[in-house]
């Protein structure tokens, strides 16, 4: 099976993640006319409610305001949504909402290099778009200089960016490199054409990225016009959340944004809604891939709807896994690898999804006849109340467990005020908790009507049976005096510094050799996360089991002997627990987030799952189809491919070691022949938690937790002994190589090359540093800003430096994704500011800046409770405590320039990095050459 390393930084891909130029200076003239005629100071803000522990504000000018206070975590998230998604883009304007959100990256006469800012102050950003909305938001450490620098730049950028023609002709062609990256995702298309099939008038057919057409030829002064419209206060939510006085903070909101006049422009209401549908439609899409796919559309109406509550609910009784009836009907029948039941909370009504993705070697006719059976039979039985229960389970657990992090609220405030109000994340959550079975069986009856839907044929009907969709609530009505829940419990004020970690952190040692770590402490909402690590065998007993160790880990919650795999999924939402594991033939790893009430539930419950696990024979023979489906859809995608190729050529381990990355080839073979009597004896010979490692952090019990831990994992031991194996960099020739992936629209570059090197080099903080500012940070660094914001060649683009704790084996890892056309000019760039940092080096400016963001990322990265818990894992392992990392971090901000720049160029050598290239490159070819002809 696949061994493939997670790359953390390939992540960046999937964010909306922009970035600035430096423009033109301010006015002298009208800054000294702004100093002699001072504009008096804005009226107070009007308090309009409370729901919660969140406070509602107006001010003057029109903007709401929200505000969360949270003690418990040192950081702070400042929020802004605008009420204006690509549903309000007209005709040749499609995907202008999605590119304002990059070009407001670009930069104010007062704010000109706005990712160099974000990276100084250490914030976690970014921007989104979608139908209803458009928000931008950055967390970062808790203090009055951070959160004065984040309400000017808001309040700046909200009417003062620059929205210039060059900044939109260099990042179009980043906008059109990610549109282009979502069209080499067949599924993700196939969505995008049953969505515009089901919408004849409505915008929410088309989609939010925008039409190829329309990014490369709008004007730049529509886009202004655009900006100036919904760019206003009057049209905008600003969410501030975390360890903030209220009143100072209301104060300064009133300080930076209440000067900002409000607009004299009345924004037209809109009004275009579809007719009732009158018929089935369909559509086909024919791209290369490599797994088949049925979707099947419905409408239903807004997410402020009280039906939507309901309908929310009968997602989950239809796709959930395994308890779901398209799950059972097609994955436990073995006619597909996966389904999905799904839908979006919208302002004005919206599509319910039914997805079932079949190998290219079943039948999807099949498939597709069963799910829609499937669907036209919902209506005819009432489900249980223990099937709606579960379902409500599964919503209200993950509500309720987001409600203990004041930033995952703030956030998930802007999907609620694009529906029409923040307080119906709160009314939407009472309303699932009282949908009963009737509400779901009329829901049912009203909505998955054969005339109601969209999907790939089409059959007449003699008499239509249509569907009415209910127009839209009177959102002050459905609002009008709500009040909420009581607030949930308030974290205490915890200084989240190395020194203060370590001083509240005991550690203890079991009978059998596991370590234990715990740091207790009062937190929002009484959550706690606890982390452990299961470690087993040796380089020699591993040879040759690699495929069943991978399936033991992905077993083990399959079933005990006391509980099904359905019971235990079901026991874990009711103990308002998630619960990860995950692992391969050397370790298993698991991860629990959870409340004080519930963490002892939990923990016995998790114990019973790895210790006595069953392994059922049908769950094994679903689990190898999953496994092959997952890997038919990386067959022919660029970054699978590139990433795969380079890690198998810096890694060469014989087939037989545990450490080797297979092919996709070998995965299936593996896979195929694997054997659930494998996989029971890697589990006989090696499970244990005699070389185990475990942390729990937040509001617990630390006498009680050591007391269980030990009844439940003390005496458990391996059969066969444990040692480390050891890593080491292997010595390989440099490639440079070009893969063929016909069809696809999006090309991956990736650079690697691995050698000796320790993080106890005392040049470790200096190349941590160097790379920070060549390809780290946010999208300020080197390599991001020649190739992204310079050429636009790139929408992702960065750079990785890691080094062993324990064995010496330094990596440096770069990627980008960008369009096929551009591969040379990709690599040249690349190369040459590799060249230039080697040469030419670092200014002083630079470092400084880079650690001031590094430090206060580290500082928020320690605030995060689930970050910290798997950190004091790791150390129980590697023998660190806190320590380590305060006298780390004073070396990387003792460092010199003079340090950085020697050590990047004694250890970053280009004539060792391998490069792996994976796209189209002949369709590119072969285009250019037409086009030269012309």
């Amino acid at each position: 099976m696949k061994k493939t390393i997670v790359l953390a930084a390939i992540m960046l891909l999937t964010l909306n993640l922009v970035f600035a130029q430096k423009p033109k200076a301010k006015d002298d003239k009208s800054k000294a006319e702004a100093q002699a005629n001072p504009k008096p100071a804005p009226a107070s803000p009007e308090k309009l409610t409370s729901v919660e522990g969140i406070t509602e504000y107006r001010l003057a000018n029109g903007l709401h305001v929200l505000l969360f206070p949270d003690q418990s975590k040192q950081t702070i998230t400042v929020n802004i949504t605008y009420m204006v998604g690509s549903k309000n883009e007209n005709y040749g304007e499609t995907g202008m909402a999605h590119l304002l959100e990059h070009l407001v990256f670009k930069g104010t006469p007062k704010h000109q290099n706005i990712p160099q800012e974000l990276t100084s102050h250490g914030a976690s950003p970014n921007g989104t778009t979608w139908v209803d909305r458009t928000n931008y938001f950055e967390t970062f450490n808790a203090t009055d200089e951070n959160l004065k620098w984040a309400l000017d730049l808001e309040s700046d950028r909200m009417v003062n960016s620059f929205i210039a023609k060059k900044d939109l002709e260099s990042e179009m062609t980043v906008v059109r490199n990610e549109f282009e990256s979502g069209e080499s995702d067949p599924s993700s298309v196939l969505e995008e054409r049953v969505t515009s099939t089901a919408y004849l008038w409505h915008n929410y057919g088309k989609s939010t990225i925008g039409f190829k057409a329309d990014l490369e030829n709008v004007p730049i002064d529509r886009l202004q016009a655009f900006y100036k419209k919904y760019y206003q206060p009057d049209n905008a939510v600003l969410a501030v959340a975390g360890k903030i006085d209220e009143a100072k903070v209301l104060e300064l909101i009133n300080q930076y944004f209440g000067p900002i006049q409000k607009p004299q422009r009345e924004l037209q209401k809109l009004y275009t809604l579809d007719p009732t549908q009158d018929g089935e439609r369909s559509v086909t899409l024919k791209r290369v891939g490599d797994v088949q796919v049925a979707m099947a559309a419905y409408h239903v109406p807004a997410g402020s709807h009280k039906d939507f509550a309901a309908v929310q609910i009968l997602t989950r009784l239809l796709g959930s896994n395994p308890s779901g009836r398209l799950y059972k009907n097609l994955i436990d029948t073995k006619m597909a690898s996966a389904v999905r039941s799904y839908t979006y909370s919208f302002k004005e009504p919206t599509l319910l999804f039914n997805y079932v993705e079949v190998l290219k070697e079943k039948s999807l006719d099949e498939a597709k006849a069963a799910m829609l059976k499937t669907l036209d039979e919902f209506t005819a039985t009432t489900p249980t109340k223990e099937e709606v229960d579960r379902a409500k389970n599964e919503i209200l657990k993950q509500i309720e467990l987001s409600f203990n992090s004041s930033q995952s609220i703030c956030l998930q405030l802007s999907t609620y005020i694009g529906m029409g109000d923040w307080r119906l994340l709160f009314i939407n959550r009472d309303r699932i908790k009282d949908v009963s079975t009737l509400d779901v069986t009329r829901v049912a009856r009203q909505y998955l009507k054969p005339d109601n839907r969209t999907l790939g044929v089409f059959i007449p009907t003699e008499k239509p049976d249509r569907s009415e969709i209910p127009p839209i609530p009177d959102i002050n009505e459905t609002v009008k005096d709500y009040k909420g829940n009581a607030i949930v419990a308030q974290g205490e004020a915890f200084d989240p510094s190395p020194a203060n970690i370590e001083s509240r952190t005991v550690r203890a040692d079991l009978p059998n050799g596991m370590k234990l770590a715990m740091l207790s402490k009062k937190t929002r909402g009484e959550s706690v996360e606890a982390r452990i690590t299961l470690r087993f065998g040796d380089e020699g007993a591993l040879q040759n089991r690699g495929t069943a160790g991978e399936f033991v880990a992905n077993m083990l919650n399959k079933g005990t002997s006391k509980h099904t795999r359905q019971q235990i999924k079901d026991e874990f939402d009711r103990l308002k627990a998630n619960v990860g594991i995950f692992g391969g033939p050397t370790q298993t790893g698991i991860t629990v987030t959870t409340t004080r009430p519930n963490l002892v539930d939990a923990l016995k419950l998790v114990a019973e799952v790895v210790i006595d696990p069953s392994f059922p024979a049908d769950e094994f023979e679903k689990l190898k189809s999953e496994n092959l489906a997952a890997i038919e859809s990386n067959r022919s995608e660029p970054q699978a491919i590139a990433i795969n190729k380079i890690q198998r050529h810096v890694s060469p381990f014989p087939k037989s070691d545990p450490r080797y990355i297979s092919t996709f080839e070998e995965d299936v073979a593996d896979i195929k022949a694997a054997t659930l009597d494998d996989v029971k004896k890697f589990y006989q010979d090696f499970y244990g938690a005699n070389n185990a490692t475990m942390s729990v952090v937040g509001d617990f019990d630390a006498t009680e937790i050591k007391s269980l831990t030990t009844s439940l994992f003390g005496s458990w031991k391996s059969s066969k002994p444990y040692s480390r194996i050891v890593n080491k960099a292997a010595q390989v020739p440099t490639i440079n190589e070009s893969i063929e992936t016909p069809d696809k629209a999006n090309a991956f570059f990736a650079g690697n090359y691995n050698f000796e090197f320790r993080d106890d080099n005392p040049d470790y903080p200096a190349m941590v540093m160097g790379n920070f500012m060549l390809g780290g940070g946010f999208l300020n660094s080197r390599l991001a800003t020649r190739i992204r914001q310079k050429d636009g060649l790139s929408y992702g683009v960065g750079s990785q430096f890691n080094a062993g704790a324990l064995d010496p084996v330094g990596s440096f890892f770069a990627f980008a994704i960008y369009a096929p056309e551009n591969v040379d000019k990709l690599e040249v760039a690349f190369k040459e500011e590799i060249n230039k940092v080697i040469t030419e080096g670092y200014t002083a400016e630079e470092l400084a800046a880079a650690k001031s963001g590094w430090s206060q990322q580290r500082t928020v990265q320690r605030a995060q409770d689930g970050g910290l818990a798997g950190t004091l894992n790791n150390y129980l392992f590697i023998k660190r405590n806190l320590a380590w990392d305060e006298a780390y971090e004073k070396k990387v901000m003792d460092l010199t320039v003079d340090q950085v720049n020697a050590a990047v160029k004694k250890y970053l050598k280009p004539e060792m990095i391998n490069i792996v290239k994976a796209g189209d490159f002949a369709k590119a070819k072969a285009k250019a050459a037409t086009t030269d002809k012309k």
